[in-house]
């Protein structure tokens, strides 16, 4: 019998682990994977972008827990050696039609307390990325780079040192519910736990309806995928650099990002997949497909974004449009100055009324915790949601 058990071995479920143990180390916790490694889809599918928390509305969970994990994960990864970088970004625009919304970013900088947010005109903005091309722009000195899988990596050794128990290739197949305690039935063997904590990301949905069949949201696929430059190209991006993003749309465009490791990516686009974990254009799921079109509210969605989609659909198969995007950033750049890149799959949570859900969404109920939405800033944010998460988990002990 274990006290918690923590399904998915994402960041967010490896950081919500970490400080269970360090809180309280006689705990007995167990954290199930499905996959034979941990941070196998969103976390080591990421861009490795330490995010400042300008975008988010003031008061939001995203808000709070970007704000107060950022200082959380730059202590803690100074503490651990962990490789990272406050190389700051600029958001640019590049159309009139912009200013209001950079303007509104800005504004939601200043309020969620960032400091020396830097306004920049047309010939500022060649300063900090002279191949740039823009009208106005944001310095966001904050902004970051790090390796989100190297960050989990850590949280899982931490918390195994501390008699934390991980168990690989344990895929969830059901839950029971008897006397007081809960049962957690993978393809291998059943664990007997007081309570559950739901960090399956891309299966959270799948995970929630197991104990409650009427939950209502479900977790619509978007695929985003990456070109790289040619390294003779690199000199065409110092640091990163941004789009104005669409203020109706849970995704911040097609930009530039210099990794940790090296290199710079392209990208990303939003494209549903239709598969959870489809990371190929080709890749299908029939009963995947059947979740996201059966559910009303992702059809709103379709309906109501549907040039937009059509738009990053055609970008996706056509790399020459996709260029044309990265463009309006970088008039120099060219088609064949890009090579493909990896992609990955953000889980994003979509209501029944057709709302794709903009904010982090925890939900309690008698014996499980769920982790319901938590895309982009959860990397960055992993560790105050993990606290967060925590904390509502010891309350019951």
């Amino acid at each position: 019998m274990r006290d918690i058990t923590i399904i998915g071995g994402g960041i967010v479920g490896l950081a919500t682990a970490y400080h269970l143990k360090q809180q309280q180390p006689n705990l007995k916790v167990v954290l199930l994977e499905k996959e034979n490694k941990l941070a196998a889809h969103q976390t080591g599918h990421n861009s490795g972008v330490i995010h400042s928390g300008i975008y988010y509305k003031p008061g939001s969970l995203k808000a709070k827990n970007c704000l107060s994990g950022y200082k959380m994960l730059l202590e803690f990864a100074k503490a651990n050696d962990i490789a990272y970088e406050l190389c700051g970004k600029i958001i640019v625009a590049t159309r009139e039609d912009e200013l209001p919304a950079i303007e509104n970013v800005y504004k939601r900088g200043v309020e969620n307390g960032l400091q020396n947010l830097k306004k920049i005109s047309k010939e500022q903005i060649r300063d900090f990325e002279p191949h740039c091309v823009g009208i106005a722009g944001i310095h966001v000195p904050q902004t970051g780079i790090i390796d989100y899988t190297q960050v989990s990596q850590k949280y899982a050794e931490l918390f195994q040192k501390v008699d934390g128990e991980i168990y690989l290739s344990e895929k969830v197949e059901d839950l029971r519910f008897v006397d007081g305690h809960s049962e957690i039935i993978t393809q291998n063997r059943t664990y007997k736990t007081k309570l559950i904590i739901n960090c399956a990301g891309l299966f959270c949905d799948k995970v929630a309806t197991l104990n409650d069949p009427k939950i209502d949201v479900r977790i619509i696929p978007f695929r985003g995928e990456y070109y790289e430059l040619r390294p003779e190209k690199y000199y065409l991006v110092r640091n990163l650099i941004y789009p104005v993003p669409d203020p109706n749309f849970p995704f911040l465009g097609v930009h530039f990002t210099r990794m940790i490791g090296g290199g710079i990516e392209a990208g990303p686009n939003a494209v549903w997949a239709f598969k959870r974990e489809g990371y190929k254009r080709t890749d299908f799921s029939l009963g995947d497909f059947w979740d996201a079109i059966s559910w009303p509210g992702f059809r709103r969605v379709m309906w109501k974004y549907m040039g937009t989609g059509l738009g990053e659909m055609y970008r996706s198969w056509n790399k020459a449009a996709f260029t044309k995007a990265l463009q309006r950033l970088i008039p120099e750049l060219q088609k064949d100055d890009l090579v493909v890149g990896g992609s990955g799959i953000r889980a994003q949570a979509c209501d029944r009324s057709g709302g794709l859900l903009d904010d982090f969404f925890i939900k309690e109920s008698e014996h499980i915790i769920n982790v319901l939405n938590a895309p982009s800033p959860a990397a960055t944010s992993s560790l105050a949601i993990g606290k967060a998460v925590a904390e509502m988990a010891l309350r019951r002990q």
